[in-house]
């Protein structure tokens, strides 16, 4: 290190080698300063002035800092940008250090590993994941830093994208090299997320165990149900305790103990059916995320923490009958006590987000504010539980309230401790009561009493020495002092000490004045210092019991959404759904949840739908407009609504429990990754080819029109064989296709339906009723106009449909022999028919009857030998 190097950068610089991969922000009194590289480009990302800084000699640094108090907003633009951030603080008092005050960093924040409330969504987890491939396994830790949610998932590697998405990671931790996991996550949609490579024998299973045993004090892990079959979950739970001890160096006690997930214990949902469906996220767009989507229908929660389970459930339906019983007993329990419900939801309005401000309080980023709000939250449980007993002990109520625990100490302590209305920061205003403290009293009765103080030290004094015009005062320059003139300058003590003389008398000290100074000049100084230790107390006490804070969160947490699927049954009449084992899908008087609440309710067409083994794969044909999609969204939405626990919107429900739910609905491109739109609906069509099973239910809607009519017609055709015969899943296929509905005659197990329009002329209403029975038209040209297309474009369209129809031959298909289709279906530019030709050659006015027989029989026997000019 160059001598010339001023002693400040020096330390800047040690500092810096240790977090070269972050953004410092080195504290300097009032202001965060930034150097080098860091300050260039905090410039450029927050708009900052660049200066510089002498560095010793004629050498200058490039610097940029931010105000202390504005750090906040500054910090979370960074993180928002995906960038990470250490932020090193003055450890020691500069008015007490010798030379360069001592500095350290006390956190780094990224986008996976923030506590701030401006950098959270209230409404979703915060994870931060690390991942690890083992051969066709999958393991994932997930941890949410700001609630300590501790997650431990194997899976299969193949449900990699969906597992991923569903957790929807802020960061990703991956071990350098491993092509396994990156081949995965390659798929996924990754705008926004931090990837963070890290060295792969951070990944190592002994090593995972090692740190679970001590992050958690215990001498195996298997008391956590984790064995020889959880390695990858293991190792990648070990990587992420590492990571997140880099970044808070104080720990993170407040992480619970992990839950492990495996493959079978919820539904995959990939993306492609997560996007298909709108359940937490609108392909519209626009400003609200959630408007148009399911979660948007469904959440009616009060709670913060209630709205992220409201998603995880949503995200991650069950596959176990019990445990999807239990739900909907709960919600049944709800729905048939309206007015404990209310009292419920009125206790939980206005409930802060317990989960998190424990997290807060356990790692020492709580203020006296947000810990009152938690003591003021906690003080509800134990109305909230007795509430909840009067529901009954139907289902899941019959755990939360066997478990549950008013933590009614831990509440009396914050509320009895901490004024009504404390200060965000300690020192801008008292924090805490009266009486709490009585050292904390004194100080404040020097602070707030000094003219009461100084009137009884008057009176006291003027008692002491007989001397009735003595006075005590006050200057800047001399501070407290006690004058008296000099005709009494006979009567004054010995322990009065001279500090001034005047014209007419003296100005005196005493030790007891002194001391009095003393204490008063510093009372601000050391309130705040005393309200620092007993605010440290006090949180340390709450912390003691974050395992019992974070498990009323979650109990709460449930409270919370079987209130709201409850709400949303009664106002939407939504029914409680059958569920079994068993292969059958009936839904009588099903409706869209979401489309429903878009419009009247007395305009929404409810429909029926049955699958069967009999009677499992539907071909739905029928116009554009129709409503095709809606039916395929909304049986989707149905069966996704009571495998999460939800009522649904039928008039009755028999849901057999599906193991995967496939969706592919409508046009979209990768253009990223040079994929055109029927190259991504090609392999999204694989992958449901690949993935689902006898117990699967796959929603397909146009597959094949991205390409000519030949091809589209022969993928769709192959593609709904092999779902009938190989996978033998439930199925519902949209499609314009009309030559699919001899699928019916072919398969024993596929039925034909259609969505029924009305004709008027040349007007087309749509019924959006399903039918039995294929459709012959797709009414294309009727919605061109009903769109607003040129009235010579729809005429001449018109005219182009008959010239096609007119010489158009039905195909012939079955799974045996296959005609070609080019020999069955004239196309607009193919060769023009011999008897066409001579059709257009004959007069019919000039010709004789017995001409007319001759000439038939002539066009049929053309016909008949397909004879092509």
């Amino acid at each position: 290190m160059s001598r010339d190097i001023t002693p400040l950068m020096q330390q800047y610089q040690q500092i810096k080698s240790r977090h070269a991969n972050a953004i410092l922000m080195f504290r300097m009194g009032d202001f965060y300063e930034m150097f080098y590289e860091d300050a260039e480009v905090a410039s450029r990302e927050l708009g900052l002035t660049l200066t510089s800084r002498n560095n010793g000699g004629a050498s200058e640094v490039p610097l940029a800092g931010v105000p202390v108090k504005a750090v906040t907003e500054y910090l979370r633009r960074l993180v928002q940008k995906g960038y990470r951030v250490a932020i090193c603080e003055q450890v020691e008092d500069p008015r007490q250090a010798k030379g360069i005050v001592r500095r350290e960093v006390v956190e780094t924040v990224t986008p996976g590993a923030a506590f701030s409330d401006d950098l959270l969504e209230g409404e979703r987890h915060n994870y931060l994941c690390a991942v690890r491939a083992a051969g066709s396994t999958l393991g994932v830790a997930a941890v949410d830093v700001s609630t300590g949610a501790f997650r431990m998932i194997v899976a299969d590697l193949q449900d990699a994208p969906s597992l991923i998405a569903r957790l929807a990671p802020r960061e990703i931790l991956l071990a350098r090299g491993d092509s396994a996991v990156a081949g995965a996550e390659m798929a996924l949609p990754l705008d926004g997320v931090l990837l963070t490579e890290r060295e792969p024998w951070e990944f190592d299973t002994h090593i995972g165990r090692e740190e679970l045993s001590r992050q958690f004090g215990v001498h195996s892990i298997e008391g956590f149900g984790l064995d020889s079959a959880h390695d990858a979950a293991v190792a990648t739970a070990g990587a992420v305790i590492r990571y997140l001890r880099e970044l808070q160096p104080g720990g993170v006690p407040h992480l619970m103990r992990p839950t492990v997930e495996v493959t079978g214990d919820a539904m995959p949902l990939d993306e492609m059916t997560r996007r298909n469906l709108e359940l937490v996220e609108s392909m519209r767009g626009g400003g609200d995320a959630r408007a148009g989507t399911l979660v948007g229908v469904l959440d009616r929660t009060s709670t913060p923490m209630g709205a992220r389970l409201l998603r995880e459930w949503l995200l991650a339906p069950l596959l176990s009958v019990e445990r999807i019983e239990q739900r909907l007993d709960a919600v049944a329990a709800f729905v048939a006590n309206p007015i404990s419900r209310l009292e419920i939801t009125g206790l939980l309005d206005g409930m802060r987000d317990i989960e998190r401000l424990a997290g807060k309080t356990a790692a020492a980023r709580v203020n006296p504010r947000e810990l009152r709000h938690l003591g003021e939250s906690l003080s509800r449980l134990g109305t909230l539980g007795q509430a909840a007993g009067r529901l009954g002990r139907e289902g899941l109520l019959a755990d939360l309230l066997d478990t549950w625990d008013s933590c009614d100490d831990v509440a009396i302590d914050i509320v009895a401790h901490l004024v009504e209305r404390p200060p965000a920061a300690l020192g801008d205003d008292d924090a805490f009561k009266e009486g709490v403290d009585p050292a904390l009293d004194e100080l404040r009765v020097l602070r707030d009493g000094g003219k009461d103080a100084i009137a009884g030290i008057q009176a006291s004094e003027r008692e002491r020495t007989g001397i009735s015009s003595l006075k005590v005062g006050y200057n800047r320059v001399f501070g407290y002092f006690i004058e008296v003139t000099n005709a009494n300058r006979h009567l004054i003590p010995p322990d009065y000490q001279r500090r001034q003389t005047l014209t007419g008398g003296e100005r005196y000290v005493t030790p007891a004045l002194k001391e009095y100074e003393e204490r008063v000049l510093g009372a601000t100084e050391r309130i705040e210092q005393r309200e620092r230790e007993l605010f440290d107390q006090l949180r340390q006490r709450v912390s003691s019991a974050i395992a019992r804070l974070q498990a009323a969160a979650a109990r709460v947490a449930t409270l919370d959404v079987l209130a709201s699927f409850a709400q949303v049954a009664e106002t939407e009449s939504y029914v409680r759904p059958f569920v079994d084992t068993g292969f059958d899908l009936e839904i009588i008087g099903g409706r869209h949840p979401v489309v429903e609440r878009m419009m009247p309710r007395d305009r929404f067409i409810p429909n029926d739908v049955r699958l069967a083994p009999d009677a499992r794969m539907i071909i739905l044909t029928g116009p554009n407009m129709a409503g095709k999609s809606t039916v395929l969204r909304q049986v989707g939405l149905i069966v996704l609504m009571a495998q999460a626990g939800s009522f649904v919107p039928a008039t009755r429900a028999r849901i057999g429990v599906v193991d995967r739910l496939f969706t592919r609905v409508g046009a979209s491109d990768n253009l990223v990754r040079g994929q055109s739109t029927f190259m991504v609906e090609m392999a999204e069509t694989s992958a449901i080819l690949h993935l689902a099973s006898a117990s699967s239910l796959v929603l397909l809607d146009e597959i094949g029109r991205g390409t000519s009519t030949y091809d589209g017609v022969s993928i769709a055709w192959a593609v709904s064989e092999h779902l009938h015969d190989k996978a033998g899943c439930k199925t519902i296929f949209a499609t314009h296709y009309h030559e699919l509905t001899q699928l019916a005659d072919e398969l024993p197990a596929v039925r034909n339906f259609n969505v029924a329009v009305r004709e008027s002329g040349e007007d087309v209403v749509f019924l959006h009723r399903l039918q039995p029975g294929g459709a012959d038209r797709s009414y294309g040209i009727e919605v061109g106009r009903l769109a607003g297309l040129p009235a010579p474009v729809i005429d001449r369209a018109r005219a182009v449909l008959r010239l096609l129809e007119g010489e158009q031959l039905v195909a012939g298909l079955s799974a045996d022999t296959v005609r070609p289709m080019a020999e069955a279906q004239l196309g607009l530019f193919a060769d023009v028919h011999p008897a066409l030709e001579r059709l257009r050659s004959i007069d019919t006015n000039e010709m004789t009857p017995l001409e007319a027989l001759k000439t038939l029989d002539e066009l049929a026997r053309m016909a008949h030998r397909g004879d092509v000019a």
